[in-house]
């Protein structure tokens, strides 16, 4: 097993596996959300797709790093506390994980130039800490599974 997130995701041979994980991931989860509130999420990915087709794995590889920065606490607690499910683990600490995460787009889409991205991401974030959340035992498979082949 690696010892970091870095060594996991962000090695240039293995990246690009990662990002097409992560992409699926994304795309499961938005498929998974169901009632009103997941209409909103599914309405708002569709909009976000439309307007920059390959815009998700694009987003993904560039928040890569972030994201692994991000989480990089967390996973060296992980390791320190013997490993195991790395999915079980992020779901123990989901709330503090999930600002991690969060606060990692929520810079980005500060940054961003584009209106039409501020204004799909400013609907979507106000049920942002539950999606990522409920992503949180997916996202920590993938990176036992990627940790695996390190």
């Amino acid at each position: 097993m690696a010892d970091t997130l870095k060594e996991i995701l962000l090695d240039s041979s293995r990246r690009p596996n990662v990002v097409t994980d992560l992409g699926e991931l994304v795309d499961a989860e938005v498929s998974d959300k169901g009632g009103v509130s997941g209409a909103v999420v599914k309405t708002g990915f569709a909009a976000v797709k439309k307007i920059k087709p390959g815009i998700i794995p694009s987003a993904v590889d560039t928040l890569l790093d972030d994201f692994a920065g991000a989480l990089e606490p967390f996973y060296g607690d992980f390791r320190a506390s013997g490993g195991g499910d790395f999915g079980a683990y992020l779901t123990s600490r989901s709330d503090e994980a999930s600002d991690a995460l969060l606060s990692v787009t929520d810079n980005r889409a500060d940054r961003s130039s584009r209106d039409s991205i501020k204004k799909v991401y400013s609907k979507l974030r106000p049920n942002g800490k539950k999606n990522v959340e409920e992503a949180l035992p997916r996202l920590g498979k993938l990176i036992d599974k990627h940790a695996a082949t390190v």
